[in-house]
């Protein structure tokens, strides 16, 4: 027993002597030279800058009303387009009455001041109305849609009420006026719909938007129209009746069609004023501002040259570092995930709802780390390594020359999930969020590529 743990003891003595901080030399004592593993390691530094959008494609899980201004990035409008659905296969009883009709808007949550009123105004949409299965953007003009002359209702609210207590503090109820009862909600008893067409074609939908407030913005989820009616049932031997009263519910559900529409009316003057700040760049969201960062590709490629070695690629580790958390999260919420993907792919990826991939696009984890004096630095982090192997491995099949940069875009994304992590869907972000990122000019954070190579 002794013998052996003397020589374990002497062996360990002996690699604890042989080890060595060249880890390019790994291996070589028992390799002839021409055969050495090589790990070469690097950094690059690319370059980034504001990439300014007009609109995303709208498939929102939610949607955002209101208007809403900070110094920043600022003046945000959002108002809603939506079809809402009939009760396919439904019949109103026999001597029905119509009574009254109401739109109804609930809400999760609100931004900015809950106190703050917003004059809320619903017309019909009476010109045009849309295709299932055709992609909008989120800067539709309203003046395709409606053309403002069918009023339904409008009403001035806030958030949340100061005094009087509302029922349900997440609804808001619009009673529209008899007239509207009477010119469409007869028409709708006397049909029974099995397609949703053939009620579009009859009430093309809702265009919801504010006219005044600019302080608060409602995060809406669910827009129902509900039709209030009576009608007399027999009882007895016939002789006698009892009224009764029911309402059926037409939803703006996922059957039928909404676009959430955004708009920056002062987006020229925050372009001059963000990009006067060269070393950080910004995200924010809805259909704002995304960050676009130049990947050194070529440069990249060229350090994988060394002599006759043939290196591959094992790690591409980035860092974008929050300029400022405490400043971001001041008047919006931080960006909780951002989606990193090429600028050539950009449109295609969300028209055609694709998925990440690690050649296409990649989500970013957000996280922090401490430094020496225990201060938190924030910073979402990228595996680049597949992602840019196979670029060159594209460029060598297809024998193309390679691109000094290939353009990349930081998008904030919001990101469904089924029970076992695995991603469903991917939109582009629709809520008032946004972060101030160290740009590649940035005096002590720039962004900063961490590449190990290794072959033989």
């Amino acid at each position: 027993m002794k013998s052996k743990l003397f020589f374990l003891s002497f062996l360990i003595t002996i690699l604890n002597f042989s080890c060595t901080d060249d880890i390019t030399d790994m291996g070589s004592g028992i390799q002839p030279a021409g055969d050495k593993i090589v790990v070469y390691a690097d950094a690059f530094y690319p370059s980034s800058e504001n990439y300014f959008i007009n609109s995303f494609t709208s498939r929102p899980d939610s949607f955002l009303l209101g208007t809403y201004y900070d110094k920043k990035f600022g003046t945000t409008h959002a108002d809603i387009f939506a079809q809402v659905q009939p009760p396919l296969g439904f019949s109103y009883p026999k001597g029905s009455v119509a009574d009254s009709a109401y739109i109804l808007l609930y809400y999760t949550s609100w931004f900015g001041n809950k106190y703050a009123p917003m004059e809320v105004s619903i017309y019909e949409m009476n010109k045009s109305t849309f295709e299932y299965t055709k992609p909008y953007p989120s800067d539709i003009n309203p003046a395709d849609y409606c053309d403002m002359s069918l009023l339904l209702k409008k009403r001035i609210f806030s958030a949340k009420d100061a005094v009087l207590i509302r029922k349900d503090p997440t609804l808001i109820q619009f009673k529209l006026s008899d007239d509207f009862v009477k010119r469409r909600f007869a028409a709708v008893m006397k049909t029974t719909y099995t397609k949703n067409t053939d009620f579009l074609n009859f009430f093309k939908g809702l265009y919801i938007t504010t006219d005044f407030g600019s302080a608060s913005m409602l995060y809406i989820n669910q827009i129902d129209m509900k039709y209030y009616f009576n009608y007399k049932y027999a009882t007895g031997n016939g002789t006698d009746s009892t009224t009764v009263n029911s309402y059926v519910t037409y939803p703006a559900n996922p059957e039928v069609r909404q676009v959430n529409r955004i708009y920056h009316p002062d987006k020229d003057l925050i372009r001059q004023k963000l990009d006067s700040r060269p070393e950080v760049t910004f995200v924010s969201s809805p259909a704002n501002v995304y960050t676009r960062v130049k990947l050194p590709l070529k440069s990249m490629k060229e350090k994988m040259n060394v002599g006759s070695k043939k290196l591959t690629i094992n790690s591409v580790l980035s860092k974008f570092y929050v300029e400022d958390f405490t400043e971001d999260t001041v008047d919006h919420k931080i960006v909780n995930k951002l989606m990193m993907i090429k600028e050539s792919a950009f449109n295609r990826f969300f028209s055609k709802k694709e998925l990440p991939s690690d050649t296409c696009a990649i989500i970013g984890s957000f996280t922090y780390e401490k430094d020496n004096a225990n201060l938190l630095s924030y910073y979402y982090s990228f595996d680049l390594a597949k992602f840019i192997a196979a670029e060159f491995k594209t460029s060598t099949t297809n024998n193309t020359v390679l691109p000094d940069n290939m353009n990349l875009l930081l998008v904030p994304v919001s990101v469904s999930y089924d029970s076992s992590g695995k991603i469903l869907e991917v939109k582009q972000q629709n809520l008032m969020n946004s972060v101030t990122l160290c740009s590649g000019k940035h005096p002590t954070k720039p962004i900063r590529l961490n590449v190990v190579y290794s072959g033989f």
